[in-house]
């Protein structure tokens, strides 16, 4: 025998219905309340607990609607934090880039000072080769601003290297560090000379380049001597500053000394160099 489906309310009229019946409660209340007596006593019995429970059905959807009005409120203050965050940031980072260029600034300065008997040019480093080391650069000034081949370029506490190539606003520099440079030397200490020699590779690991060919016959020669530009190269002017010694070790035949040379140029971080317009007075190798 089949069961007769049970009667459901559908739930589209289930919300409207308790609406009907609280409204209704309430006006029962209100008007049970303009007098006294059992009936009074029986609706507050019935009738409150649903009162009880529209009230804080009401309280809780405030404070629900306070706690989403505030949470928008911080998600705003947030937003304007984070971008005061990046505001900030930028300004440091701006003044951190103009304290490195005033840094190099006054850098080249020391060094207009130190080299006053040359005439000299500042230049910007505009570009350089692929790497982390600035062996072969260009900078913004050329031919129209006197720039020639064979000049001597300074930055830092001393010589970076000299100019192979030149435009009209441009001209190209290569270091002392390059591969293919070969600078001669002289111990500022005893005047011996020596033949310096770029490496890239010793660069990358020690942050050095070597030098080979001295000669230090009376061993004289110590661990952090200057070695400066020698008179007896052609290209390069006497004294420029290129390093220190940091290691020395006599060569096979005991008649000459090879070692290292920490330069006094940073070459990860070259922006400005002043370019010595004066040119050694003798012929090209």
């Amino acid at each position: 025998m089949r069961r007769k489906p049970k009667f459901r309310i559908p739930a589209k009229y289930v919300l409207p219905g308790l609406t009907v019946v609280c409204i209704a409660a309430m006006y029962i209340s209100f008007a049970l309340n303009l007098g006294g007596g059992p009936l009074n006593t029986l609706a507050g019995t019935i009738f409150g607990p649903m009162q009880k429970g529209i009230n804080s059905i009401g309280s809780w959807m405030s404070d629900r609607a306070d706690n989403l009005k505030s949470m928008h409120e911080v998600m705003d203050e947030n937003e304007i934090l984070r971008q005061q965050v990046a505001d900030l940031t930028q300004e440091v980072n701006s003044m951190k880039l103009d304290q490195n260029e005033l840094e190099s600034l006054r850098q080249l300065l020391d060094l207009d000072k130190q080299y006053s008997d040359y005439e000299k040019t500042g230049a910007r480093v505009i570009g350089k080769d692929p790497g982390n080391w600035f062996h072969t650069f260009l900078i913004d000034k050329g031919s129209e601003d006197g720039i020639e081949i064979d000049m001597n370029v300074l930055a830092g506490s001393g010589l970076v290297g000299i100019v192979i190539d030149v435009g009209p606003h441009y001209a190209k520099v290569r270091s002392i560090i390059d591969d293919r440079s070969s600078v001669y030397g002289m111990v500022l200490s005893t005047s011996d000379n020596c033949i310096v020699n770029g490496d890239l590779v010793s660069m990358t690991e020690d942050q050095v380049i070597t030098f080979s060919n001295l000669n230090d016959k009376d061993n004289q020669v110590q661990l952090g001597d200057q070695l400066v530009t020698s008179n007896v190269s052609d290209k390069y002017l006497p004294g420029i500053l290129i390093g220190y010694i940091s290691s020395i070790s006599e060569d096979s035949n005991h008649l000459t000394k090879s070692g290292t040379i920490t330069p006094v140029v940073d070459f990860e971080h070259l922006q400005q160099v002043l370019v010595i317009l004066d040119k050694k007075d003798m012929g090209t190798s």
